[in-house]
């Protein structure tokens, strides 16, 4: 899907064939063997990977995964769609992603200290605050990053606690960093229906997800005065006409561990709640949930991806054909890795900004990527997914070109 987008742009991004050949493949890509002591005593080989698509516009950023389905092939399109948001947003990176084939919930937390902490010394030669800056994604978390900079740390003998983002406050993380991707979702949603003419405040809303992005959207979209009508998570979804009690469903998760067992409101699956007639779709669970199998049955004014790849190119041509705008995940979740950079920034100076200063720094990023995206989709009439892909291969091209190739 990342090499099918990127072709789709490529005629639209008026950058040279060096360019587009040299964007076509990552620049490094590393395997490891992870050996794993379990607590029985036993000894467990996982597989790791750390890809890094682009250095041209500076160090590589990118998330660390544990799950079962992690691959090669799968931490290249996502450090690829990195590459793409940073330079979105004008970031000074590039893009990275990495992970472990694990199941996570089968491991307990000493061995999953004990796997970070042996993954982290592999890639030793690999990550730094100046070449490649990790940070959390899937089933991993501030506890993971901690360790990981601990490791680090000690490896090189004093703290670095720049080498990683997304960590605990205590150790140089940034205020509004887990709250940072799913407020940047409702920032670009609120600037889109402001384009499209009307304002997201009491539009009726859907949430497909209610973990990390998916939970913060909600309550973002809460606070401002939205209805969301529809929300879920790993046990399906919930359904209320009226409007569902955002509040008071973060308490019953935070108690209960999910959305299970909750009774206000109709259950249904989470592929039945993306076809509710509603303003705004938040797709914010995994990616492959809207496919040319469903696509026409969504009845969504406009589609707000709070997930990496949510959408498939079958899909997206449908969503074309019936005039659904898709505010796509680069733009729409690049919230996460902006707070990244700027929990970087204060861990190289040694000085921290307040939740205030940050979320009004957000704000001016998010929406100033949202209205280049904007323009470029209306100059040249390609969808917003589209748009958002030349604007960011624009950046990185007009960097490789002047930069130019070694030696």
């Amino acid at each position: 899907m990342a090499r099918a987008q990127f072709e789709q742009a490529l005629p639209h991004a008026d950058v040279s064939q060096m360019v587009a050949e040299r964007l076509n493949f990552p620049e490094r890509a590393v395997i490891v063997a992870v050996p794993l002591r379990r607590d029985d005593g036993t000894i467990q080989i996982f597989a790791g990977y750390r890809v890094q698509h682009s250095t041209v516009l500076g160090p590589t950023k990118g998330g660390i995964r544990y799950d079962a389905g992690v691959s090669l092939g799968e931490c290249a399109a996502l450090a690829s769609w990195m590459t793409w948001k940073c330079a979105l947003l004008r970031l000074p990176y590039g893009g990275s992603k990495g992970g472990i084939r694990c199941d996570p919930r089968a491991l307990s937390p000493r061995e999953l200290e004990r796997l970070t902490r042996r993954f982290t010394s592999e890639l030793v030669r690999e990550i730094g605050p100046q070449t490649d800056i990790p940070a959390p994604d899937m089933a991993t978390n501030e506890q993971t990053m901690a360790w990981m900079m601990d490791t680090y740390s000690m490896l090189v003998g004093h703290a670095v606690p720049e080498v990683v983002t997304g960590k605990p406050i205590s150790i140089g993380g940034s205020i509004f960093r887990r709250e940072a991707t799913g407020a940047g979702v409702v920032m670009t949603a609120e600037r889109a229906c402001h384009r499209l003419g009307f304002e997201l405040a009491e539009r009726r809303c859907i949430v497909q997800g209610f973990g990390n992005v998916g939970g913060v959207a909600a309550s973002e979209l809460h606070d401002k005065g939205a209805t969301v009508i529809a929300i879920s998570d790993i046990s399906g979804g919930l359904h209320a006409p009226d409007g569902l009690d955002i509040p008071d469903l973060h308490a019953y998760v935070v108690e209960h561990g999910s959305l299970a067992g909750y009774e206000h409101g109709e259950r249904m699956t989470n592929e039945e709640i993306l076809e509710l007639p509603c303003d705004v779709l938040f797709v914010a669970a995994r990616e492959d949930q809207l496919t040319g199998e469903n696509a026409g049955r969504v009845q969504a004014k406009l589609i707000v991806e709070g997930a990496n790849g949510p959408t498939t190119i079958e899909a997206d041509a449908i969503f074309a054909e019936r005039g659904i705008p898709v505010v796509p995940d680069i733009l729409a979740n690049a919230g996460g890795v902006t707070v990244s950079y700027f929990e970087w920034v204060q861990d190289l100076g040694r000085l921290f900004w307040d939740r205030d200063e940050i979320r009004g720094r957000l704000a001016d990023k998010m929406i100033d990527a949202s209205d280049r995206v904007w323009s470029v989709s209306e100059e040249k009439g390609i969808s917003l997914r589209l748009s958002a892909l030349v604007a960011a291969i624009r950046e990185v091209g007009g960097a490789l070109e002047t930069r130019g190739i070694y030696p």
